[in-house]
């Protein structure tokens, strides 16, 4: 007898910038779910998007969009200031929602997304960060299982580039959510907080905008301490002189050369850079967008060499071992050597942009919140904003909004480290 049906889900993206440019083509080939629309105030990417999926419906906002009847869920990708209100916009509409990094500006928007999904019963989703990756998920369950001893500490490394990519306006307004510690700690405290079970009891920090040519935070650095006593340690130098991926592979992992980053450092310094016309070119049909879709039309299947970049160097160390991101999955370190893990067997991409997608199409179908739930993202939240605490004045910040994770999270993830036992 024929299986019922798959009921597919159709999913819009607001927004469809840089950002949103790196999860469609996982979006538009992602087993039962349709990219069904899009919207954005911008016409030259409304006319971009049109082009590539001629058969997604486009929409000029959020508001004529979420007028649609037979749309069941909205991506945001606006900027930062935006997702609150445009994400309890969609949940008031009937709307099941994902809201790119970071979740919100504050607590208090968090708490009235969180309010509003529980309100109009939608499911509220945290999306884009590096803890859906298969290797942070499966380092997860390895450290979990005490094979290798108990969790011992957790460091995650990252030198980039950050501050030279293109920045709107918005994206170079502190008030607004600009700098490296609100647009790249929820891909290391994520990972951080998955991997060490959540609980994060207190964080001590300090930041550094310390470029002439950028109004923003350019560095991060900030010891974690987790409820069972685990340290961890979180940093990021988005200047783009060195880059973690010269340890991990030999990459730079940049979209520019070292001419052109210093190029681009001496437009920025003497004010002639032309940062939305750069931004424009990265977008969906820009001049300089094909490195998001390159080897993404597949859906990102396939594990991320190394993992993501952006995230950089994830180490764990444990009694009786060491783990890190691997050529295939998860490079585990113990007594007899290093092992190559390969994940490809489980079906979402290693990238994390299919595994997303994944688990928020579940929890639709399943009537039931995802893992990464909106309390999920206020938690990551509450670290980011208690690192800018704690470097503004200079003391430990106690945190209270943290939520753990469950053992049976990824209780089906195929590990052969672990199934091999």
């Amino acid at each position: 007898m024929a299986s019922a049906p798959t009921k597919t889900t159709r999913m819009g993206m607001v927004g469809i910038g840089v950002g949103g440019a790196e999860i469609l083509p996982a979006m538009d080939s992602a087993a039962g779910i349709e990219l069904y629309a899009g919207a954005d105030i911008n016409p030259v990417t409304r006319e971009r998007f049109h082009a590539r999926y001629p058969e997604a419906k486009v929409y000029d906002s959020i508001e004529a969009m979420c007028a649609d009847p037979d749309l069941d869920a909205v991506w945001i990708s606006t900027p930062n200031r935006f997702h609150a209100p445009h994400t309890i916009y969609a949940l008031e509409h009937g709307k099941h929602v994902v809201v790119e990094k970071p979740m919100a500006l504050s607590i208090q928007e968090a708490h009235a997304m969180n309010e509003a999904a529980a309100k109009y019963n939608r499911i509220l989703a945290a999306g884009h960060t590096d803890s859906y990756g298969l290797h942070n998920r499966a380092m997860r369950r390895i450290a979990l299982s005490g094979r290798l001893g108990k969790l011992s500490s957790l460091q995650a490394i990252s030198f980039s580039d950050w501050i030279v990519r293109p920045r709107s306006a918005e994206e170079q307004d502190p008030a607004q959510g600009a700098g490296v510690v609100w647009r790249q700690t929820p891909h290391q405290v994520d990972t951080m907080r998955l991997i060490g079970g959540g609980l994060v009891r207190s964080v001590r920090g300090t930041t550094k905008a310390d470029v002439s040519y950028r109004p923003f935070t350019t560095f991060y650095s900030a010891y974690l301490e987790f409820e069972d006593g685990t340290p961890a340690y979180v940093f990021h130098d988005g200047k783009g002189y060195f880059f973690t991926g010269e340890l991990l592979n030999g990459q730079r992992n940049s979209r520019y050369s070292d001419a052109q980053r210093k190029e681009i450092r001496r437009a920025m310094d003497t004010g002639m850079r032309d940062d939305e016309a750069d931004k424009q070119a990265l977008r969906i049909g820009g001049e300089h967008a094909g490195n998001q879709f390159q080897n993404r039309d597949a859906g990102g299947r396939g594990p991320r060499l190394q993992g993501n970049p952006d995230a950089g160097m994830i180490l764990v160390s444990l009694e009786r071992g060491a783990m890190r991101a691997g050529a295939h999955g998860v490079y585990v370190y113990d007594e007899d050597g290093q092992h190559d893990i390969d994940l490809s067997a489980n079906a979402t991409g290693g990238s994390g942009r299919q595994g997303e997608l994944v688990e928020f199409r579940k929890a639709i179908l399943e009537g039931k919140p995802p893992f990464h739930d909106g309390r999920w993202g206020m938690a990551t939240l509450e670290v980011a904003l208690a690192i800018m605490q704690s470097a503004q004045e200079r003391k430990e910040i106690m945190l209270s909004r943290q939520v753990a994770v469950p053992d049976s999270y990824d209780a089906e993830l195929i590990i052969p480290y672990l199934d091999n036992e």
